[in-house]
């Protein structure tokens, strides 16, 4: 089996998205599934009085594969990056080609607090779907001249900010093979409801302490309802996120589908939610939306 090792790239604008292949070299893959390995060959020139003879070299070497899917960077969910392993993808990837066809291009909206990982396993999904990834921040800022969520608060207020990603929503639903990432109090307006609905809408569930760990390893000057709490980092961070669960838990329910990271870690018998893989969340994110699709179906078989 040959294949062609290759660098993939997305980029997404608002009604653009950009996918690239940059091929690099070539390889034999052994198709010996329990010792995986990478077969090079190459030619060497060897100069020996004046004469030039080509020599065919052929070597073999473990592969180690990183298949978080087409090479998105790896380490936490909040850095935005991961790595899975060969079972996880081709996991992902079967699920991906069940539920496709029945999501007939409906955008998938990503609701969860702050540092619940939408962003990372947003671009996950939208790979694996062949969708576009939007976060709704980034259109944000770009529609207020490239300022920061934290300098929009700074400067605009709140009330602004929420106006204007009512605003991104609405010609967001307008759209179709999306993956949204949306902010951590999108939930909070029933307006934007109404145009989530639109698609399909995922709750990332992640316990408060592990977002807590999260935000305060990473820093909270980019998290306007937070940077500005004294004391210790992780605990400010617990309490006011704490607080704003509190307030935003019934909203966050109005979602379509509930992807609960202790639930994973539980039949995966992992004791740390943090252990868990973008790949792996956006797996048990393919099931819940297949859940719901399937749901919807039967609802429209029984009228």
């Amino acid at each position: 089996m040959d294949a062609v090792a290759s660098q993939t790239w997305l980029q997404f604008q608002p009604n653009n998205l950009f996918v690239g292949t940059r091929p690099s070299s070539s390889a034999t893959l052994s198709r010996d599934p329990k010792n995986l390995r990478v077969i090079v060959s190459f030619k060497l020139h060897q100069h020996h009085h004046a004469r030039a003879s080509k020599v065919c070299r052929r070597t073999t070497t473990p592969l180690e594969l990183s298949s978080s899917y087409h090479n998105l960077p790896a380490s936490t969910l909040e850095s935005g990056s991961c790595h899975a392993p060969l079972d996880e993808h081709l996991a992902l990837k079967n699920k991906s080609q069940d539920i496709g066809p029945r999501l007939s291009g409906r955008s998938i909206y990503l609701v969860g607090m702050m540092g619940s990982g939408k962003t990372t396993v947003g671009k996950v999904l939208s790979q694996v779907l062949g969708y576009s990834f939007c976060d709704c921040d980034s259109l944000i800022e770009e529609e207020v001249g490239g300022k920061s969520v934290a300098d929009i608060f700074k400067h605009h207020g709140e009330a602004f900010f929420r106006d204007k990603e009512t605003e991104a929503l609405h010609k967001l639903s307008l759209m179709h093979r999306l993956v949204i990432s949306t902010g951590g109090g999108a939930v909070t307006r029933p307006a934007n409801w109404k145009y989530m609905h639109k698609g399909v809408s995922v709750w990332l569930d992640v316990p408060v302490e592990a977002l807590a760990q999260r935000i305060a390893a990473v820093g909270t000057n980019s998290r306007p309802l937070l940077h500005n709490e004294a004391g210790d980092a992780y605990t400010q961070t617990f309490m006011r996120l704490s607080a704003l669960f509190e307030e935003r838990s019934e909203a966050y329910a109005n979602a379509n589908t509930r992807v609960s990271l202790e639930n994973i870690a539980a039949k995966l018998g992992q004791k740390d939610v943090s252990n868990l893989s973008p790949t792996t969340i956006a797996i048990e994110a393919l099931e819940q939306i297949e859940g719901f699709v399937k749901g919807e179906d039967g609802c429209y078989a029984g009228s």
